[in-house]
């Protein structure tokens, strides 16, 4: 076959062919009596090998090896295609995901357009000094899903802060977002995510912070236990006692089960406290930051208590419960 006729079958320019043919892809078998390159089939064969493997991204020069070099192992040029294949993908992806977030924030001109890129790129950079300069300039312009993302993915605690304050000026739909971030196998965006739902206004996050009081990540039901206790809500208090038992931020769950003791709940924590003073499995040291809790819920429960404990095998115990009791007035 001729060039013309061949590149009719290929699909392949006849420039093309000329071009695989000056880099030694692909040589024509014979020639004509008026010296035009003439192709076998087995030529036309080793031209739609070509283009089968440009199609999946090589390059001509890998090409050249993959058909010529018989020591070639293919594993590792496969390798090397998934690879770049997935960069590419993550490219793209990013690409669309900063495109939609453009449209979502609906710019009504060019100016606009070119506002909320350069916020975006600026929430990207390696600069923490940039990204905290974005954060607090981005409430009206930046899409809340960007700050959402952002704050979940931010590690510096300045950046994060601004972040946060952010997304609390930001609107509805942010607490949704971050909430995606509870389920996360990274412990790190787990406490970002529910740090930033407690900072949260209004009822919004509110709801995601009570489903997060049994998660199996005991970080995050501290930071919502305590972001709701200190709302007033009633369901955060066995978690706060949990946490007082395991001497995790216990000073602060204890002023907080304080500010919930009202009439209604005062007897209902008391008796917490006091159970797991009297459970078997707790150590001694849980024990002395159970009786000092007790200090601060008022009511006849916590004095019962309290004078329960003055004979307490452990002498830390009964000495805390005598001083509670005198601050009482009931020793």
């Amino acid at each position: 076959m001729l060039i013309g006729e061949v590149a009719r079958r290929s699909g392949v320019s006849a420039r093309m062919l000329r071009h695989y043919e000056s880099l030694g892809l692909v040589r024509p078998s014979g020639r004509t009596g008026s010296g035009y390159r003439e192709y076998s089939g087995e030529d036309v064969r080793r031209i739609f090998h070509i283009e089968s493997l440009r199609a999946v991204g090589l390059s001509l020069r890998e090409i050249g090896r993959a058909l010529d070099d018989p020591g070639f192992t293919p594993s590792a040029l496969v390798d090397d295609l998934i690879l770049r294949t997935r960069e590419r993908i993550a490219a793209e992806t990013e690409l669309l995901t900063r495109l939609q977030r453009v449209r979502a924030a609906d710019p009504a001109a060019w100016e606009d357009v070119l506002q909320v890129l350069a916020l975006l790129r600026a929430l990207g950079s390696t600069s923490a000094g940039t990204r905290q300069r974005a954060a607090l300039a981005s409430v009206d312009e930046v899409p809340v899903e960007a700050l959402a993302q952002a704050a979940l993915g931010e590690g510096d605690p300045y950046v994060a802060g601004a972040l946060r304050w952010a997304l609390s000026r930001s609107g509805g739909g942010g607490a949704a977002l971050l909430a995606e971030g509870l389920s996360s196998p990274v412990a790190a965006v787990r406490e970002r995510a529910v740090r930033s739902l407690a900072e949260m206004p209004g009822g919004e996050a509110a709801p995601l912070l009570r489903d997060a009081l049994a998660s199996p990540d005991a970080v995050v039901r501290g930071r919502a236990a305590l972001a709701l206790g200190a709302q007033g809500e009633a369901a955060a208090i066995p978690v706060l006692v949990d946490m007082i038992v395991a001497g995790r931020n216990d000073t602060d769950a204890a002023d907080v089960l304080s500010s919930l003791a009202d009439d209604a709940a005062a007897d209902r924590i008391a008796s917490l406290l006091a159970g797991r003073i009297g459970d078997g499995t707790t150590g001694p040291p849980a024990r002395g930051r159970l009786t000092q809790a007790l200090a601060g819920i008022p009511g006849p429960t916590a004095s019962r208590a309290l004078t329960g404990l003055l004979g307490d095998a452990d002498p830390a115990v009964a000495l805390t419960a005598a001083y509670l009791l005198r601050l009482r007035g009931d020793g």
